[in-house]
């Protein structure tokens, strides 16, 4: 089985991140795994190919789906694709599963789709939905005080020209599209130097985070991976930025009994049973051959956990550190 783990499917449109890692980590590969965030569905066709029995993709991205067409029949009813949120996997799953894994954040599919506006470097609008329904970039960018804007560049992006950038947004409304953006956060920073991101990056990734509730969205998908496991059951989750994967790391500690109380200064907790145990205290990161093949490769961090008997609970926002900007809707 081990051989037949680190057979990755070629023709894909786009590479998926740690995917050689992934497979080795969990052999072997057997049984229902759901991938909770589809997207070319390079995940879905590893764990295939590897020896699960069943996928379940789930995405919230319609297109991910018109993609999946040219190639997902070759898999029959082995591979079933929905529309929906990985929050949601355990209910859609509706039975225990053997495995789940998350890829977070953007996928390089979507950047590469100038009318989706989630890249700072084509021309588009200010959308960066990850679905097709609910407020977009522009709304909220034309709506929300400077306030608001400043805590959310902050909060989701670490920018420290926050205040800055969000005043010139405010000044510069309406906003349409995302070269329009782009300049604004341009005239407001340093022109990076060669090695550095580009100054628009932190910004468009904080706007992104807000826009499609992400941290919400990751609380609860882990929690629901929790509950839809299997004893034995493995969890595997590849993080592209600190925040995330700081909010990852947090749970597997607090979730498996790693970790203790968050603060010495909060209430003591009563004991329960770890949920999970570590198949490593430390991320698993792209070698050297990956990142030659896949740049995107870079910032990535994979951690894995092995579900056990222990009943499903429910993790500690506190404890977890999730970004909290303060917006209207919690007044």
């Amino acid at each position: 089985m081990a051989a037949a783990a680190a057979r990755i499917p070629d023709p894909a449109p786009h590479i998926p991140v740690l995917l050689g890692p992934l497979l080795e980590a969990v052999v072997p590969v057997s049984g229902l795994w759901v991938d909770g965030t589809f997207g070319a569905g390079g995940y879905a066709r590893g764990l295939l190919e590897a020896g699960a029995h069943r996928v379940i993709g789930i995405d919230r991205d319609p297109s991910a789906f018109e993609l999946a067409k040219e190639w997902a029949g070759q898999y029959g009813d082995r591979l079933r694709l929905v529309e929906g949120t990985f929050s949601e996997l355990d209910e859609i799953s509706g039975e225990p599963v053997d495995g789940v894994v998350f890829d977070l954040g953007v996928s390089s599919m979507q950047l590469d789709q100038p009318e989706r506006g989630f890249s700072f470097q084509k021309d588009g609008p200010l959308d960066m939905r990850m679905g097709d329904s609910g407020p977009t970039a522009a709304d909220l960018l034309n709506t929300a005080s400077e306030a608001e804007l400043a805590d959310i560049l902050f909060h989701y992006g670490e920018e420290r020209g926050s205040r800055r950038i969000a005043r010139a947004i405010v000044a510069a409304r309406p906003l349409a599209t995302t070269l329009e953006l782009t300049a604004v956060i341009e005239r407001c920073l340093p022109r990076a130097k060669p090695g550095q991101i580009h100054p628009a990056t932190r910004s468009f990734q904080a706007i992104r985070i807000a826009v499609n509730d992400e941290f919400g969205q990751l609380a609860n998908g882990l929690e629901a991976a929790e509950r839809a496991l299997k004893p034995g059951g493995r969890l595997a989750v590849v993080t592209f930025h600190s925040l995330e994967d700081r909010v990852v790391k947090r749970f597997f500690q607090f979730r498996s009994g790693a970790e203790g109380q968050s603060s010495r200064h909060a209430p003591a907790r009563a004991q329960v049973a770890p949920a999970f145990t570590l198949k490593s205290r430390r991320a698993i990161a792209p070698d050297e051959n990956e990142l030659a093949r896949n740049p995107r490769a870079r910032s990535a961090k994979l951690r894995i956990g092995v579900r056990t008997e222990a009943p499903a609970g429910v993790a500690d926002r506190a404890a977890l550190g999730l970004p909290r900007p303060a917006l209207q809707g919690d007044r």
